[in-house]
C-alpha cells in the first residue's frame, strides 16, 4: 500500500485558515504548507503559511489526521487568486507529490502536480457552489461524483470560474443498505488497517464482528440491534449492515478512494451455495461497477475543492433518530446503542473534524475524543470506562438504569435526548465576505413529542433550544456586507405532492418506518412554521440546499408578512441521489411527470396559536378571513419551477474497464426473437430524447452547480449534471432558474 491511503480531501477553508484531511498506513508528523501561484495556477509562487499536527492511531495500519495552516499577522488569502497546497510528511521532506510518483494518476490539474483551490469570490454573481447527497455505492445508475472533476478542470486556471465550495447534504455512506461485496471488503479492510475485530455486544453475551458474514445480518439488526431499515418486509436492507467500527472506517475509505479497491471480487458463486443470493451477489458488483471505476476523478475533484459535510440518517443507519420510538428500541439495546456510537465515532473522524477543526483543537471536546478513540481502539473498543467518555463528547445519551432506554429531558413542550454539555456541535456556518452558509444537523437534535401514545408522531427536526443555537443565533450575528443567506437542511421544505400523500396514508397506518414518516418539516406544523418564520423575519433572499429524496428540483416560495411591505423569497435546491436512482423517480424524470404537475399551493399563517391553513383551489382567501376570529399574521406561496431543456456537455472520459470476472455484466439474456423485437422497441422508447425531457424533476442520478445573477434583479441557478440513457457514455446538464426578487 501507499502511504497515504486516502485523501488529500480539502476541507474546511478561509481566508486565514486552510484544513487537509487525510488516511495514511503509518504514524507521521505532518506539515500543511500553501502557497501563492503565478500565471493563473500554473506556476507556484512564495510559501503564504504553514501547519504542523501528529496523525490519530487508530488502528496497526490506520493513521488519520486534519492538518490546519493558519494565517500569521495579517497575511490572508485573497478572493481572485488561485493557491496550491503539499503536505510533508516528517522531516525527510518527503512529500505528497514523492507519494503519488508510482500512480497512474494525478491530483493536480497543472504539471506542477499540486492540488489547488480559489477563495470565494466578492462579487456574487461569480460564486459557484456544487452541492449533491445520497451516494451508495450499489445504488441504482451511474455515480455522479466524479462531474466535480470535469467542473474543475473546465476552468482549473480561473479562480472565478472554478467551482468555489462543495456542500455533501447529507448519506456520504450507506450504514444499513450495504452490499454484500462491500461488507465482505469492509471486514478484510477492518482486519488489515485496525488487526483486530470488534467483539459487539449483545443482550446475552457477545459475538465477533467477522462472525457475522455478508448477507445474513437482517434478523440480528432487527431483533439485538433494535434496527428498523428491514422492517416491511425489506430484510435485504440490513442483511449487510454495517455494525463494528472497523467496517464503518472501512466504509468511509472505499468511498473517497481506490487505494483498497481489488482488482476483482470473488465469484457469487464461491461466496454462496444458495443460487440467488450467488446471483444478488453478481447484480450488485455490476451495480458498484460505475463507483470503484471513478474513484480516482472522485480523488482528484476532493482534493482541489474545499468540501463541506453534514450528517443525516444512512451515515449511521436508515430512520436514525427518526422517532422517540425508534431511539428507545435502538438505543435501549446493547447492539443497537454500539452501532449508533461506531457510526458517530466514525462520523466525527472522517466528516466533522473536517467541517469544524476548531472544536477538534486540543483541550476542547472534540481534541479529547480524538485521543479517547485512539485508547478505546488500542483496546479493541472494549474498555468500559473509555466508551462512557466517548458518548460525553457525541452526544449519546446514557440509559435509565431500571429500564434500559434512554434518558430525555424536556425543551419546550417537546423531549430530547439528554446529551452532556461538552457534546460536540455537528452544525456550523461558513462566512465569507458576501454570502453565508448555516449548516443544520437535523438528526440529533430533534423535539418529540412527549406521551407514550405519540412515540411514532413526527417530531421537530430541530427543537427549540436547537433552533436558536443553529438558526436565530447565526442570522443575528451576520455581517452587515452579507448579501444572500444559503441555508443546507439535509431534508426537504417541500417534497412532491404524490410523497406527501403517501406519507400521511403511511402515518394514518401506523407504518412510519416503511417511508421515513417525519423526516419533512412539512409533517409538523410547528416546527416548520417557526423555521419559515425565523428566516423570513431576518432575510429577504435565502437558498435552501437540500437532498435525502434521490430527485433534483427548485421550488420558489414566496413570503409576507401583513404588517410589512417587505417579503421574502426562499429558493429550495434540491440535489439528489448522486449515486442511488429508483425506478419511481427514473419515471417522474420523464414527461409522464406532465401528466400530474406540481400545483402552486398557497396558505395562510397565524402566530396566536401557531398554525397554517391552506388556501383550497378555487375558493376565495376571504372563506378563511371570514371563519377567523382574526386576521392572519402571514402568508406564503408555493411554486415548483420549470426545468430548462437538458445541454449536452463535450466531456469524453474513457476510464478504465474493469475486469469482467470482476464486475461481471448482470444484463439479462432474452432469447426469444418476439421478446427481443419487443424489448428492443421498449428499450429505444424509454432512452429516447423526448420522453426523458420531463419539465419538473431529474430523477437519474445527479450532481449541482449553483450560481447568482445579482444585480438590479437577483436570480439563483441551479445546473443539474446527470448521465443521459440514449447516450451510455455522455453527461448532460439541465437549469433551473429561480427569481429571488421581492414581489410586492
Amino acid at each position: 500500500m501507499p502511504l497515504i491511503l486516502v485523501g488529500p480531501i480539502l476541507r474546511s477553508t478561509e481566508s486565514d485558515r486552510v484544513t487537509v484531511w487525510l488516511a495514511l498506513k503509518e504514524a507521521r508528523s505532518l506539515c500543511l504548507e500553501i502557497y501563492d501561484t503565478e500565471d493563473n495556477g500554473a506556476s507556484i509562487g512564495k510559501l503564504v503559511f504553514t501547519g504542523k499536527r501528529d496523525t490519530v492511531k487508530l488502528g496497526q495500519n490506520l493513521h488519520i489526521a486534519a492538518v490546519t495552516a493558519k494565517a500569521e499577522s495579517n497575511n490572508l488569502l485573497q478572493p481572485g487568486k488561485i493557491y496550491a497546497y503539499n503536505i510533508y510528511f516528517d522531516r525527510d521532506r518527503f512529500s505528497l507529490i514523492d507519494d503519488l510518483k508510482t500512480s497512474t494518476y494525478s491530483l493536480s490539474y497543472f504539471d506542477h502536480q499540486l492540488p489547488t483551490f480559489a477563495l470565494p469570490p466578492d462579487d456574487l454573481n461569480q460564486l459557484k457552489i456544487i452541492h449533491g447527497s445520497c451516494r451508495k455505492p450499489h445504488g441504482g445508475g451511474k455515480d455522479t461524483l466524479s462531474c466535480i472533476d470535469n467542473i474543475i478542470a473546465e476552468s482549473a486556471s480561473s479562480p472565478i470560474k472554478r467551482p468555489h465550495q462543495l456542500f455533501m447534504t447529507g448519506d456520504q455512506i450507506y450504514g444499513d443498505d450495504v452490499a454484500n461485496p462491500i461488507l465482505w471488503l469492509s471486514q478484510g479492510i477492518s482486519k488489515l488497517l485496525l488487526g483486530w475485530s470488534e467483539e459487539l455486544p449483545l443482550m446475552s453475551g457477545t459475538i465477533l464482528a467477522d462472525d457475522l458474514i455478508p448477507g445474513k445480518r437482517a434478523k440480528i439488526a432487527e431483533i439485538e440491534g433494535g434496527l428498523t431499515s428491514m422492517l416491511e418486509d425489506c430484510p435485504e436492507e440490513a442483511e449487510s449492515h454495517l455494525m463494528s467500527f472497523g467496517e464503518y472506517v472501512a466504509a468511509y475509505l472505499l468511498t473517497w478512494s481506490a487505494v483498497l479497491i481489488p482488482p476483482s471480487f470473488p465469484d457469487g458463486k464461491t461466496m454462496f451455495q444458495d443460487s440467488k443470493k450467488a446471483r444478488d451477489w453478481q447484480q450488485e458488483l455490476a451495480a458498484i461497477a460505475s463507483f470503484v471505476r471513478n474513484l480516482n476523478y472522485v480523488r482528484r475533484g476532493l482534493a482541489n475543492i474545499p468540501v463541506y459535510t453534514i450528517c443525516d440518517d444512512h451515515d449511521v443507519s436508515d430512520d436514525w433518530y427518526l422517532n422517540r420510538e425508534w431511539c428507545d428500541r435502538v438505543l435501549g439495546k446493547p447492539l443497537g446503542k454500539r452501532i449508533v456510537r461506531n457510526g458517530l465515532l466514525a462520523y466525527a473522524f472522517f466528516q466533522a473534524w473536517g467541517n469544524t477543526p476548531q472544536y477538534f483543537e486540543p483541550e476542547t471536546g472534540g481534541g479529547k475524543l480524538l485521543n479517547l478513540a485512539s485508547q478505546w481502539c488500542a483496546t479493541n473498543v472494549q474498555d468500559e470506562s473509555i466508551k462512557a467518555q466517548c458518548d460525553r463528547y457525541l452526544g449519546i445519551p446514557e440509559n435509565i438504569p431500571n429500564t434500559g432506554l434512554p434518558k430525555f429531558k424536556s425543551d419546550g413542550d417537546v423531549s430530547i435526548l439528554s446529551r452532556h454539555s461538552q457534546a460536540i456541535p455537528w452544525h456550523y456556518t461558513v462566512s465569507n465576505s458576501k454570502h453565508e452558509v448555516i449548516v443544520l444537523d437535523t438528526r440529533t437534535w430533534r423535539g418529540y413529542p412527549v406521551g407514550e401514545d405519540k412515540k411514532l408522531e413526527p417530531p421537530m427536526l430541530l427543537c427549540p433550544q436547537a433552533f436558536k443555537q443553529q438558526l436565530e443565533d447565526p442570522l443575528t450575528q451576520s455581517s452587515s456586507d452579507i448579501e444572500v443567506t444559503v441555508v443546507v437542511l439535509p431534508t426537504n421544505m417541500v417534497a412532491l405532492g404524490i410523497i406527501d400523500r403517501i406519507q400521511q396514508i403511511e402515518l394514518a397506518r401506523d407504518r412510519v418506518f416503511h417511508s421515513d414518516v417525519g423526516d419533512s418539516w412539512n409533517f409538523n406544523e410547528t416546527a416548520f412554521a417557526r423555521l419559515l418564520l425565523t428566516l423570513c423575519r431576518q432575510r429577504q433572499q435565502v437558498v435552501i440546499l437540500s437532498g435525502d429524496i434521490h430527485y433534483s428540483c427548485a421550488v420558489r416560495l414566496s413570503h409576507q408578512f401583513y404588517d410589512s411591505s417587505q417579503g421574502t423569497v426562499l429558493a429550495q435546491l434540491t440535489s439528489s441521489a448522486i449515486k442511488n436512482s429508483e425506478a419511481a423517480t427514473r419515471v417522474a424524470h420523464t414527461k409522464l411527470k406532465s401528466l400530474l404537475p406540481e400545483k402552486t399551493k398557497s396558505w395562510l399563517g397565524w402566530n396566536h396559536p401557531l398554525q397554517i391553513k391552506r388556501i383550497a383551489p378555487k375558493s376565495r382567501k376571504q372563506k378563511y378571513l371570514n371563519a377567523a376570529n382574526n386576521l392572519p399574521d402571514w402568508q406564503y406561496q408555493v411554486q415548483w419551477c420549470k426545468r430548462n431543456r437538458s445541454q449536452s456537455l463535450p466531456w469524453q472520459k474513457s476510464p478504465p474497464q474493469l475486469t469482467p470476472e470482476g464486475y461481471p455484466n448482470a444484463s439479462p439474456i432474452v432469447s426469444n426473437i418476439w421478446q427481443k423485437f419487443i424489448s428492443a422497441l421498449a428499450y429505444w422508447f424509454w432512452r429516447n430524447p423526448w420522453l426523458q425531457e420531463g419539465s419538473e424533476v431529474i430523477g437519474r442520478n445527479n450532481l449541482s452547480l449553483v450560481r447568482f445573477e445579482w444585480s438590479t434583479n437577483k436570480k439563483v441557478i441551479q445546473e443539474t449534471y446527470w448521465h443521459p440513457p440514449w447516450d451510455d457514455t455522455g453527461m448532460v446538464k439541465s437549469s433551473y432558474e429561480v427569481s429571488l426578487d421581492v414581489e410586492p
